[in-house]
């Protein structure tokens, strides 16, 4: 499949739902995205609901929202569905209820963490864990926690203790704006990944949630509440285009982070759509 380039307005009656990435595509670190406020001024006025479904699991559904306040796009804490918020049921997949895990990201990370039944403990090289969850590169020391962290699930291993692992971001990069990019935590537990692999014949292997499986694309379309077609905008062809599409749903891609080429994705994990920007 070839996909078709288009201005956002184009997508307007085509679809009765919108999904949007938050980082690359409503916001970046400087700010508001380009066309952000005006696209979703459009989908008010056409009554279209939207929600944003984000591997940012850095900041709870609260936090998001006055973020977003404060750069001028109205978007409500139920609108939306992050990574953190897939964390409680794969904790509980994993059979890790009550896990001592040591968790590298925000307050608000370890709160994600502690409501899915998780016993978060300090981030120490006497830390003694059951479990890492990774959720964000920021809000805490980030040498010295990773430093901790893989020194953990060393000694826990050594041990002869199960481990379990998580990621709650699996996005390698995000973007800064400007062009600029950045590591975050999916960079983080591939790094862990290279530690353990050669020291381990059969190391544990951290499991990803939010984007692109399809739990949170799911959770997105029931906050629309509409029967009809939905539509994912996103930035990031690994996560949220090939995600979106194995969820059923079309997916429009801006490009930035990824840049679409013909047979960079198989056709079913192809965007329909192409676009410059909101």
């Amino acid at each position: 499949m070839v996909p078709t380039p288009a201005g956002f307005d184009a997508l307007i009656d085509r679809y009765e739902g919108f999904l949007f990435d938050a980082y690359g595509v409503l916001v970046d670190a400087g700010g508001v995205a380009p066309g952000a406020a005006a696209a979703l001024a459009a989908l008010a006025a056409a009554g279209k609901p939207f929600a944003v479904v984000t591997n940012d699991a850095s900041r709870l559904p609260a936090t998001a929202a006055a973020r977003f306040a404060r750069v001028g796009l109205p978007i409500a804490a139920e609108q939306v569905v992050s990574s953190g918020l897939m964390l409680a049921p794969a904790v509980a997949a994993a059979g890790l209820t009550g896990a001592r895990a040591i968790v590298l990201g925000t307050a608000d990370a370890r709160a994600y963490a502690t409501d899915a039944g998780l016993e978060v403990v300090a981030t120490g090289d006497d830390a003694a864990i059951d479990a890492l969850v990774i959720c964000d590169d920021a809000g805490f020391d980030f040498l010295a926690g990773m430093n901790a962290a893989v020194t953990a699930c060393v000694r826990a291993l050594d041990g002869g203790r199960p481990l379990g692992l998580i990621v709650a971001n699996p996005d390698l990069v995000f973007p800064r704006g400007g062009g600029r990019l950045g590591f975050t935590a999916g960079t983080m537990a591939a790094m862990i990944e290279a530690v353990l692999a050669r020291r381990y014949p059969a190391p544990p292997r951290f499991v990803a949630v939010g984007k692109p499986a399809a739990a949170i694309f799911v959770e997105g379309q029931r906050r629309l509440g509409v029967t009809g077609p939905v539509v994912m905008i996103g930035d990031q062809l690994e996560t949220d285009i090939a995600g979106a599409r194995a969820a059923g749903l079309d997916a429009a891609l801006i490009e930035g982070v990824s840049v679409w080429r013909p047979g960079a994705a198989a056709a079913e994990a192809a965007p329909q759509w192409i676009l410059p920007g909101l």
